[in-house]
């Protein structure tokens, strides 16, 4: 790969030499971005793959592999005289081409947020590898025995014995207190290195360069915060009435393990029908296969690539994958056939599906969604489907008695949880805020101030832990949780548009786009094929005629 670096560094120089000339500005940029696809795409392909071999295996040599490839893409983004080239082009507004000016964009922050010196890069690099593979290769244990999540899960829906929930619920917090030295000093680099490019924090940085504001999404979380909070504790009433009455408990006495999920971001299914079990007996993956294919937007592929049951060493959730933006897409899952599963592998073939058909016409740079919130909102709006009563009949083949039990719970929970999430993503985004503004602080005890605020759920007893890092997303995806609002607003915004517009309905009732391919041939169209060639806000109002909007989250769900 080293001639690719002398080619495009040579270039960059004869640029700054010759001026503007006679070569256009445009022309300019596109022979930049020939060299610099030629000299990127191989290195992704390989790092990426190489994090799915260590996601799959957990073998140390794989993260060692993956390491060792990020941190030679990081050095390509690193080129001081490359972003010196990139930062002239972009203030000369000089480039008027639509697909140019977006990769432009893209080529620009990318390169901005790695403008550090190279040992700082390659403790960034280090850093975040090491928490990763502790992260993915941890297991906790309840009295000395190793246990899955997929076993933390089941003993979380189903066990009423409550000492044996609080053993499981703890288990899925000591992978926290093992990663929180490491994952603090990888907070503290990215911190040092957001400062050196100019920002504040890595949060602002992960802001600015994700092509977000600030100001708006603590606009967008402090009107959401306002219009749920009323309803957020009417139904957490009701629901903690109904557990403690379960668990035979005062509801006073309800602690964070009575509530089915380790973090309180899923509804519990206790509304009179537990959902689970029109699943337990049905494949989730076969299911999710026929209905894809039932839109118009096959998945076979997709799942022949996939990785989808539990084992020893493999990363313990699930996630959607695609090697070289040329068509090889895949997900990780750890499939049970429940309805938290059924969720998941329609969320992720959501995901997989946007990847899968961006247009391969497209430049490469383009071949990727518009904003990692915009395939968010693809993935939430078929991962509602799961307890959707229309879905559920047409897909399980349920008889009317049936269904009329689920429709008499499936609304609720389908509301309850959006407004749920809701609530959890506050916590999230106001933690990891705070979080890069002051890694010094007392984080623990943080975390349950801002839990108890937005989720209403009491701490436990004793020295607060860290048992918040266990959530994937502070190692995997820092700066991001936000986006999976952002991706719910979407989701309803677009599910507002196809009922209206595209199958032309005067209402939702019952609408579950179950072998209704023109809902497949327009999300395609408008939302996947695209990839990135437009800007997120723009994509949008090209797809619904409107900008992002929270009015249609809000008419769905908060009631």
């Amino acid at each position: 790969m080293k001639i690719y670096s002398v080619m495009i560094t040579l270039f960059v120089l004869l640029l700054f030499l010759c001026g503007c000339g006679n070569i256009a500005k445009e022309k300019q940029l596109e022979q930049f971005i020939d060299i610099h696809v030629a000299k990127v795409e191989p290195l992704s392909r390989q790092a990426n793959l190489a994090y799915w071999d260590a996601s799959t295996t957990g073998k140390p040599g794989d993260y060692e592999r993956v390491n060792k490839l990020q941190l030679e893409i990081s050095r390509i983004y690193n080129n001081p005289q490359e972003f010196a080239f990139l930062k002239d082009i972009k203030e000369s507004s000089q480039v008027i081409n639509i697909r140019l000016a977006r990769q432009l964009d893209k080529l620009y922050y990318a390169y901005l947020r790695n403008q550090i010196e190279p040992e700082l890069l390659e403790k960034l690099v280090d850093a975040d590898n090491r928490v990763q593979e502790k992260y993915n290769t941890f297991r906790g244990t309840i009295d000395g025995k190793k246990v899955t999540m997929s076993d933390i899960y089941t003993i979380l829906t189903t066990e009423e014995d409550c000492r044996k929930r609080e053993l499981a619920w703890r288990a899925s917090k000591q992978v926290g207190d093992a990663i929180f030295n490491d994952l603090i000093e990888l907070v503290k680099l990215r911190n040092t290195a957001a400062r050196k490019v100019g920002f504040g924090n890595y949060h602002t940085l992960s802001i600015v360069t994700g092509e977000q504001n600030v100001e708006e999404l603590d606009s967008i979380f402090d009107e959401l915060c306002e219009l749920t909070s009323e309803p957020f504790a009417r139904l957490k009433k009701e629901l903690d009435r109904i557990l403690a009455d379960g668990y035979g408990i005062a509801t006073d006495d309800l602690m964070p393990w009575h509530y089915h999920d380790p973090f309180f971001q899923r509804t519990p299914l206790v509304y009179d029908l537990d959902l689970d079990i029109y699943y337990k007996d049905r494949d989730v993956k076969e299911l999710a296969q026929r209905y894809y294919a039932g839109i118009g937007l096959s998945v076979d592929d997709i799942l022949a690539r996939s990785d989808l049951y539990d084992r020893e060493g493999k990363y313990p959730h699930a996630f959607s994958f695609e090697a070289d933006r040329n068509g090889d897409v895949r997900i990780l899952c750890n499939l049970q056939n429940t309805e938290r599963w059924m969720e998941t592998i329609l969320h992720e073939l959501g995901h997989a599906v946007y990847s899968k058909y961006h247009k391969r016409k497209e430049p490469w740079l383009l071949r990727e969604p518009a904003h990692s919130f915009t395939t968010e909102a693809i993935a939430m709006f078929f991962g509602r489907l799961s307890r959707n009563a229309a879905w559920m009949q047409q897909m399980l083949g349920l008889s009317e008695p049936q269904i009329a039990k689920i429709e008499r719970v499936s609304e609720k929970y389908l509301r309850f949880q959006q407004v749920l999430f809701a609530r959890w993503a506050m916590v999230m985004y106001t933690f990891e805020k705070q979080l890069y503004a002051d890694p010094k602080q007392d984080l623990n005890t943080l975390w349950w101030d801002l839990v108890e605020k937005y989720q209403l759920i009491k701490r436990p007893g004793g020295p607060a832990d860290a048992g918040w890092a266990s959530k994937l997303h502070f190692t995997t995806a820092p700066c991001y949780y936000h986006n999976y609002m952002m991706g719910e607003l979407f989701a309803s915004q677009l599910h507002n548009h196809i009922v209206q517009k595209v199958l032309m309905l005067k209402s939702d009732e019952n609408v579950s786009y179950v072998g209704q391919k023109e809902v497949g041939d327009f999300i395609r169209e408008k939302v996947l094929e695209p990839g990135a060639v437009y800007q997120w806000n723009e994509m949008i109002r090209r797809a619904t005629g409107e900008p992002l909007t929270p009015k249609y989250f809000v008419e769905q769900f908060v009631k």
